[in-house]
């Protein structure tokens, strides 16, 4: 088993990259599935971050929440210069009201989920990021109505739904929390909690691998289904993330972070939380119907960027 597990992590990225494509195949070769797939995301996604968060002892999560300086970068990042960057590029997409609206609702979002795995995975301060957290959803909650009016009008505030977010919070992150937290406590005590321990962390990859393929899966025949009108937001999506590199190393330069934490850091202002806000993009009226595909196409984009990110991160950002 352990040399099984090693393999896993020696070849992830690759076996990512296949979980992305079988997902895809899948998806468009079966498209009835994307309903029940799409229903599975949150359970999926909860298992991950449960494995996750086991891999990070909650002394960790306590001095990390202390770490200031590593927590005011991270939102000057996501909720000062991320907004000015996001209004530069959506401005190519101004024309189209609905497509505008799905690129600010995700652009404008920093991610609190899978980020945590993919910072883990490039060698950042994984710990950190967990930490900030439930501040950065709670910043996004408060500042999106907000950037929203600023970048789109007043008219689209009433149609926003902030109750996924709510949502999100509990089952993305309380929760899987809570459950590694009693996990932890119990490996601390007993054979079994040692056993469930070892078990979810050895399944770090193999669940990545299944999160990736039922996101894509779920979500690819959408967006096939209406590419030549979501074709304009890809470069975008891909531009967002590329800029987003070296505007985060910057700052956390000028900051002196850590390698660590700058890794989180760049992971933290380039990906963003598009599977919390696809559901208030749903929720939207018939006019924006563009907008939750949208949503969908940056996911795919990112997790394509991601996964090359776990590659080039340290390459970028090396350890002194």
């Amino acid at each position: 088993m352990s040399s099984l597990v090693a393999w896993g992590e020696r070849h992830q990225i690759g076996l990512y990259l296949a979980a992305i494509a079988a997902g895809a195949a899948v998806g468009l070769v079966a498209p009835d599935i994307a309903h029940p797939l799409e229903i599975a995301i949150n359970p999926v996604l909860g298992l991950l971050l449960y494995a996750t968060f086991l891999g990070v002892p909650f002394a960790m999560i306590g001095r990390a929440f202390r770490d200031l300086r590593f927590l005011t970068v991270v939102l000057l990042v996501n909720f000062v210069i991320v907004p000015v960057i996001v209004f530069g590029l959506s401005r190519f997409v101004a024309h189209d009201r609905a497509l505008l609206v799905g690129v600010l609702f995700v652009l404008l979002t920093p991610c609190v989920d899978y980020v945590i795995v993919f910072t883990g995975l490039a060698g950042g301060a994984k710990d950190r990021l967990l930490a900030a957290a439930p501040i950065l959803m709670l910043g996004q909650m408060l500042l999106l109505p907000l950037y929203l009016w600023l970048f789109a009008g007043p008219e689209l505030i009433d149609a926003v739904d902030l109750a996924p977010f709510v949502d999100a919070f509990l089952l993305l992150i309380v929760l899987p929390l809570a459950a590694a937290g009693a996990t932890q406590y119990t490996a601390s005590r007993t054979r079994w909690g040692r056993i469930t321990q070892d078990v979810a962390l050895a399944a770090m990859v193999p669940l990545m691998m299944l999160t990736l393929a039922v996101v894509v899966a779920s979500q690819v025949f959408g967006v096939s289904r209406e590419l030549p009108a979501l074709i304009t937001a890809i470069p975008i999506y891909a531009a967002f993330a590329a800029v987003m590199v070296p505007i985060s190393v910057l700052a956390s330069r000028v900051a002196r972070l850590d390698t660590a934490s700058t890794r989180a850091v760049v992971f933290s202002g380039a990906t963003r939380n598009s599977l919390v806000v696809l559901p208030l993009a749903l929720a939207l009226p018939a006019s924006f119907a563009l907008a939750p595909l949208a949503v969908v196409t940056q996911t795919l984009v990112e997790l394509i960027a991601m996964v090359l990110f776990v590659r080039l991160i340290p390459r970028i950002v090396k350890a002194s």
